[in-house]
């Protein structure tokens, strides 16, 4: 079994190495900054100081950090993955960043003779725990191969999309789906509540029929419940949707719903909620109709 190391052990990062290190693979991160989460090192997981380290390491090297800036920073900063990295290795960048820096990531990783796989993950908290995520991956055919078995241990559907860039490209249409649903079901509790019904009896009789999903499962229940602990957060989706509105703008596609929840995005982050988890984007209708889901 090849070693694994892995940068960015949070809400994501964490469980998804956790699921590594019971299948048998000597996991390896950087404490240089941060002391990683103790249920990991009880599991066996070994630290080193510095991405770099990291790097020598690992036969294969996993980044699974915010945005496009933090992955730059960790491949190529000063004492960077790039700098530990020989002939022959693997950069899985799992984080969701832009499409187009992608491609110059993978161009430098390549040039020092290493395969390069972005490998953008959806599924939020929820699959990281259980090793259920989906991801989107662009690169080469034989490096896909070769890390089949490292996402098989943290995900159940996996797809080779095209090459490097695709799988982000997958990843930004895929954030357009999930936030317009969640606003789809937002307004329709809102609209269901402030009608007189009860918006727990609707989901679960909307959860019978065609507007079943995942998403009116897990999200309508946090709005019902006002459970709005990230999860996924608000300030992450914007994150997203941003790279799928400047894309639009670069291929002059238009996405007026994706702008428009974008907004709604917005505003919950002017009111305080940039860290909730993205359900908690029915704060935001719920201020335009001047009443809540449970009101």
């Amino acid at each position: 079994m090849e070693k694994i190391g892995f940068i960015g052990l949070g809400i994501m990062g964490a469980p998804m190495a956790g699921h590594l290190l019971d299948a048998g693979y000597d996991v390896v991160a950087s404490d240089h900054r941060r002391k990683p989460p103790a249920e990991l090192l009880a599991k066996g997981l070994k630290t080193v100081s510095g991405h770099d380290a990291v790097a020598q390491a690992a036969d294969i090297i996993i980044t699974m950090v915010p945005d496009t800036p933090q992955v730059a920073e960790v491949l190529f900063g000063e004492k960077g993955v790039a700098e530990g990295l020989s002939p022959g290795k693997l950069v899985i960048d799992m984080s969701s960043i832009s499409p187009i820096e992608t491609k110059e990531f993978a161009s430098k990783i390549n040039a020092l003779g290493c395969d390069y796989l972005d490998a953008p993950v959806s599924g939020g908290e929820v699959g990281a725990k259980a090793a259920s995520l989906t991801i989107m991956v662009g690169g080469e055919e034989h490096a896909f191969e070769r890390a089949k078995q490292v996402f098989e241990k943290m995900g159940k559907n996996t797809t080779l999309v095209g090459p490097n860039g695709a799988g982000q490209t997958t990843k930004v249409a895929n954030q357009i789906v999930v936030a317009l649903t969640i606003e789809a079901v937002a307004e329709a509790l809102v609209f269901a509540s402030k009608a007189g019904a009860d918006p727990a009896k609707v989901r679960q009789a909307l959860m019978g029929g065609l507007a079943a999903s995942r998403i009116l499962e897990v999200h309508g229940e946090r709005m019902i419940k006002r459970t709005f602990a990230p999860g996924f957060r608000i300030e992450l989706h914007q994150k997203d949707l941003n790279l799928a509105l400047e894309g639009a703008k670069t291929l002059g596609v238009a996405l007026p719903n994706t702008s428009t929840t974008q907004q709604l995005f917005n505003s919950c982050a002017a009111n305080g909620g940039a860290k909730e988890d993205h359900s908690a984007l029915v704060r935001a209708l719920e201020r335009l109709a001047g009443h809540d889901v449970c009101g």
